[in-house]
């Protein structure tokens, strides 16, 4: 991107270690779309970023109320900014990508994996081509390359079944010249033998194109073609290959029958965010010809407040263009949420892909399913990091350094309750240790003989049950407390851990200050009365974090529990369209009601009489949605 004079740069900075003039550096600035850079006082880049309009966009940052802390702290470290103008938001989106890449700005969204994604190579032998493993497209050697997949396992998975159904070479070509003898994979069955012509070119030929066809997601063709080949074997009285075409048939089945996804057709990347205790989890799925390839999952470092919609848009950006690889874009990239400059990020990629992609949102079926799919994904592979060993260590050790303790805690405990309209209320406590949730020994308390609604009654009684028990020596013994509430709660467990005489174990409130807002919690230390203003990106806060959303999750699931249990009535009662007979054939079906929580909405489709609006409403039901 050239910076002359239809492109011009503009620089401003302090000179001699002044502060930066603010006022003087935007009353002249350009409303040109263009990309601005943010320098420290070392001359170390800190941010990069576009803009449709430079002068609007880069004086937000200097408004006087309203910011976010960490834009604050970033706007503190500024010495200096440079823009370049440019001629389109689009050039100025690639422009920014590509700075990204070179620059890595402590401050902007940085992915570490530009490693190229595995493909299926189809070679050129004329009469018995091979599909193999290739990691990185390229033009050498001519051939068919099917993907990008997410990984090579997903590669090898693929070949697997290939060889088992349709029997295709994988070997090499300087290991198929010189065979004299079949080798082991025509042995069990995954091959057969080209290399020493046991099989003709014209049917090894038809084989390969079954295969291509499935690569290509062309499931029902295959089967079509291959019950008619079976039919037609049959009435020849060629018994032996009607049997192959028959095995053949179901192995397509079976693959068909555990493919998540399959019959819309088409390309598509769908994209899902999930955010929770101050981390970030990306899950890209990769579609092609109608089949799940596979997955990616991403942890990108950001330090400013951004909306999932933002982080989106600086994600989709570094993936397709910031990357030592260019990756390939397909038709449709899916998204959950409405991305930031979403009609320009969908022009940059038309540009870059020569062919129109649109960035969506609002899909229906399959591509929406695979939406849902994306982002159960997400919010399971962010659940898996969080309980991770290495990121569990990592915070122990920051909470320790910031709440001075002499040692790292072992064991720590955390209380919430929960209740509707002072009904059925009950007191979560969860354990965390070393390696995480210590689930064996979470435990629930139902709350009575106390004011309903009064949570500062029923979190004296829980504390007072816990730790009452600890000190006639039958608990385990903490080494940090927290107590999800405020000071009046926080007072509350001090005036309990006073009357029991239990002195020597931190107690620590949790309070989600005056926004509300994660991120912007305050920590009270019920002995000092010291309050703790933690930054949003403190690898303590996300443990803290992580500890009391567990608390709540396990306080409310315990309650819901318990006020279901009061109903006398079947959990299938009363579901309008559910009449006696299929309620006996759901429970027939999954074997009990627990098997029928388990159960999707396409295998709950899947029972006589139950159609999909009625199997989506009765899984609402049973999950409280």
């Amino acid at each position: 991107m050239p910076t002359g004079p239809d492109s011009p740069a503009g620089t401003a900075e302090a000179e001699n270690g002044r502060e930066f003039d603010t006022k003087s550096f935007l009353k002249q600035l350009t409303e040109r779309p263009g990309v601005y850079r943010m320098y420290d006082a070392s001359g170390n880049v800190l941010y990069v970023g576009k803009a449709r309009n430079l002068k609007k966009r880069v004086t937000s940052y200097f408004r006087k109320s309203g910011l976010a802390p960490k834009t604050e702290a970033l706007v503190s470290r500024i010495n200096s900014i440079e823009v370049t103008i440019t001629s389109s938001e689009t050039e100025a989106l690639l422009l920014e990508q590509n700075l990204i890449k070179s620059l890595r700005p402590p401050y902007n969204i940085l992915l570490r994996d530009d490693k190229s994604y595995p493909y299926i190579y189809l070679s050129s032998h004329d009469d018995y081509p091979s599909l193999t493993f290739r990691r990185g497209r390229t033009k050498k050697g001519g051939g068919t390359w099917y993907g990008p997949f997410p990984s090579s396992g997903a590669v090898k998975e693929s070949l697997n079944i290939l060889q088992k159904i349709f029997r295709i070479r994988s070997c090499s070509e300087s290991y198929f010249r010189n065979r004299t003898r079949p080798c082991l994979q025509y042995q069990i069955n995954r091959c057969t033998a080209p290399c020493v012509e046991f099989i003709s070119p014209e049917d090894y030929r038809e084989d390969m194109r079954h295969a291509t066809m499935f690569l290509e997601g062309k499931n029902p063709a295959i089967l079509q073609d291959l019950m008619a080949a079976m039919e037609t074997a049959s009435k020849n009285l060629e018994f032996e290959k009607a049997a192959a075409y028959r095995d053949q048939i179901n192995h397509l089945r079976h693959v068909q029958e555990q493919q998540s996804v399959d019959g819309e057709g088409g390309d598509a990347d769908v994209v899902a965010i999930a955010q929770d205790a101050g981390v970030v989890c990306i899950v890209v799925i990769i579609v092609r010809g109608g089949r799940v390839l596979g997955t990616k999952d991403y942890f990108p470092r950001y330090s400013i407040e951004q909306s999932e919609g933002e982080l989106l848009s600086a994600f989709l950006g570094q993936y397709y263009f910031g990357g030592s690889t260019r990756r390939e874009i397909p038709p449709d990239i899916l998204v959950p949420v409405d991305v930031e400059g979403q009609e320009l990020l969908s022009q940059a990629l038309t540009e870059s892909a020569g062919r129109d992609t649109r960035v969506r949102k609002n899909v229906r079926g399959e591509r929406r399913r695979w939406l849902e799919l994306a982002m159960t994904n997400a919010r399971q592979t962010l659940l898996s990091h969080l309980a991770s060993k290495e990121t569990v260590y990592r915070r122990l050790l920051a909470l320790r350094d910031l709440l001075e303790l002499a040692e790292t805690p072992s064991r720590m405990e955390c209380f919430d309750i929960s209740h509707s309209h002072g009904e059925n209320t009950v007191a979560s406590c969860v354990v965390f240790d070393e390696n995480g949730p210590l689930k064996s020994d979470y435990r629930l308390y139902n709350i009575e003989g106390v004011t309903a609604g009064d949570d500062y009654g029923a979190m004296r009684q829980v504390l007072t049950r816990r730790y009452k028990r600890m000190v006639a020596g039958e608990g385990k013994r903490p080494d940090l407390v927290f107590i999800d509430g405020g000071k009046g709660q926080l007072n509350i467990a001090r005036e309990v851990f006073d009357e029991l005489g239990v002195t020597d174990i931190p107690l620590i409130g949790v309070a989600k200050g005056v926004t509300r807002r994660a991120g912007m919690e305050q920590l009270i230390d019920a002995l000092t009365g010291d309050l703790y203003r933690v930054p949003a990106d403190s690898p303590a806060l996300h443990l803290i974090q992580h500890i009391r959303d567990e608390s709540h999750r396990f306080a409310i699931t315990g309650h819901r529990a318990r006020r279901d249990k009061k109903r006398r009535q079947s959990t299938l009662e009363g579901i309008e369209g559910v009449g006696p007979k299929r309620r006996r054939d759901l429970i027939r079906y999954f074997g009990g009601i627990q098997e029928l929580r388990k159960a999707s909405v396409d295998e709950m489709s899947k029972v006589q009489g139950i159609s999909r609006n009625l199997a989506e409403t009765i899984y609402a039901v049973l999950h409280d949605e």
